[in-house]
């Protein structure tokens, strides 16, 4: 197929009239004309001249007066904007026709709604929700996304944006290579940005911009579910090897707290002694609400974290059980720690969660309890037993009759 790109102006007459000198200040519409292979398109340039300053043979004003100018240089950016998508569409597609440039150009040409614009819409909506009922942290993701996003559209398209319209499978699989080949990303990494990204497609499909799934047919590979939390014999490893570090042991202790209690990170920093209750058993109690989703939750402290809360106790402001220290100098610390107490493998905060649910069957805490905490006040199903090959690992050694121990 002959994909040869041609674009022509002309004035636009009305009926029959032709050009007379009888009246040679008129002036009329420009029309331009696409022309590829068999194809052909017109357009509205919404630019108009005078029939004498016109030349029908070259396309453009005559003369180098302020408005031949102002009008050439205008037709030239249309120009160059159609060839662009028409680049664009070709290099995606392998094909072209005249209506494809046509309506791409005028997508743009009428502001049509874009990956980017749309993605910084559903940005600044989160924004303005951060503190209510998003966080900070998730934010990030967002602003990481962007940037990439903009990245590739400029090394692979050579476009700052591109039209909603205009997405498709060969779209999102370039991406999928870009993240997983050139910017080296780990899987999952790969999996949480696509996952977002399709967060504004289905926005886009709700708004009617687009009228149907541009990724489908898209599959991400599976990747192999690996067991993040620390087996037994690394949590001795990790409570009872001396450190040297005041700041190394400071860590720790936070790693333990919510391996023990199954906070997160942003939970135990804003965790304040308001939020210790006594019970009539005497037993102590955290009653908070989760800084991501602000769900109620309640966990009963062992000996182990109230230790913990009781070493600290008073060296933190405004009424809080910890001094702060940001996350990522805790998990920096943590990968030291990991070294140092042998454990081959790399350390981060999130993993104490997943080393709750095991800790607390060693300690014979209630499955209520560690349900209530792991997955947020949902009913206990046999089947959130399965998910996870560690949690069910745990429980049936529980099973075979181990002894209780006081922690």
């Amino acid at each position: 197929m002959n994909n040869e790109l041609k674009v022509s102006f002309y004035l636009k007459r009305e009926g029959n009239t032709e050009r007379t000198e009888a009246n040679p200040d008129a002036v009329f519409p420009i029309i331009g004309k696409i022309i590829i292979g068999n194809t052909i398109a017109q357009f509205g340039s919404k630019l108009k001249i005078e029939e004498r300053l016109w030349s029908v043979k070259s396309g453009r004003a005559i003369g180098k007066s302020r408005v031949a100018v102002e009008l050439n240089r205008e037709i030239n950016k249309i120009n160059l904007s159609i060839h662009t998508h028409y680049r664009d569409i070709l290099k995606r597609t392998g094909k072209v026709t005249a209506i494809e440039v046509k309506n791409a150009f005028q997508g743009i040409a009428t502001a049509q709604k874009t990956l980017l614009v749309l993605f910084g819409e559903m940005m600044e909506d989160f924004k303005g929700r951060i503190g209510i009922d998003r966080a900070q942290s998730t934010y990030k993701q967002y602003e990481v996304l962007y940037k990439q996003l903009k990245q590739f559209l400029r090394e692979e398209y050579h476009v700052e944006d591109i039209p909603l319209a205009e997405l498709d499978l060969p779209f999102i699989e370039a991406l999928n290579f870009f993240f997983r080949v050139k910017r080296k990303m780990k899987p999952r990494t790969v999996k949480a940005r696509i996952v977002l990204l399709n967060k504004v497609v289905r926005l886009a499909l709700h708004r009617r911009i687009i009228t149907h799934p541009p990724f489908d047919g898209f599959e991400l590979e599976k990747t192999e579910l690996k067991n993040k939390s620390l087996t037994n014999d690394e949590l001795d490893l990790l409570m009872k090897t001396p450190l040297k570090s005041g700041t190394q042991r400071f860590i720790r202790d936070m790693f333990l707290f919510s391996t023990f209690t199954g906070l997160a990170y942003a939970d135990v920093h804003k965790l304040s002694w308001k939020d210790i209750i006594t019970e009539d058993d005497g037993s102590l109690w955290i009653s908070a609400n989760r800084q991501k989703l602000h769900t109620e939750f309640n966990v009963k402290l062992l000996n182990i974290p109230i230790r913990i809360m009781e070493y600290y106790k008073g060296l933190a402001p405004d009424g809080k059980v910890f001094p702060h220290m940001s996350l990522g100098q805790v998990n920096v610390g943590l990968k030291r720690i990991a070294r140092n107490c042998g454990i081959n493998r790399i350390l981060s905060y999130h993993m104490a969660r997943h080393c709750f649910f095991p800790a607390s069957i060693k300690s014979l805490i209630s499955l209520n309890l560690v349900h209530t905490v792991l997955l947020y006040n949902k009913p206990l199903l046999p089947a959130s037993l399965k998910t996870n090959g560690y949690k069910t690992h745990f429980l049936e050694g529980r099973q075979k009759g181990s002894k209780k121990t006081q922690i």
